[in-house]
């Protein structure tokens, strides 16, 4: 399958949305960024207290599994973006790229987050450090 290609005009009328999308991504991830922390604290502290040749059951089972989930959840919400036909380069910050057309060649739309609008592209293989302002914007 052909992957889309996208004018300005219809990736900054997406953008809201996946600004939204983004948003509770970023919040899913930070989430999960904590709660792995504290999961790595308690196995320490455990691991101090644990008497040699201990078998008791797994007591991190269930911190473990939100985790499992949450992991499933992020990796869903970056196919979404994948599906619309975007790249998802950053999460944190956000950056987006939209695979588009410009005088026949090959590029990039990019945006990142905290501009109010997308009014920039790289090539492909630039990346954000090679960003140009898109002409006419």
């Amino acid at each position: 399958m052909e992957q889309p290609t996208f004018t300005i005009s219809e990736a900054n009328a997406m953008l809201p949305q996946l600004q939204e999308d983004l948003f509770k991504l970023q919040l899913l991830a930070q989430h999960f960024e904590e709660k792995y922390e504290e999961l790595q604290i308690l196995k320490g502290k455990r691991e101090l207290a644990k008497p040699q040749g201990s078998t008791d059951s797994d007591p991190f089972f269930e911190l473990e599994s939100q985790l499992e989930f949450m992991r499933m959840e992020i990796d869903l919400g970056i196919g979404n973006f994948e599906r619309k036909g975007v790249m998802l380069k950053m999460i944190n910050p956000g950056l987006i790229d939209f695979p588009s057309l410009l005088n026949g060649e090959k590029i990039l739309i990019c945006w990142k987050q905290g501009e109010a609008r997308i009014s920039h592209y790289h090539g492909w293989n630039d990346g954000f450090i090679g960003r140009k302002p898109y002409p006419e914007c």
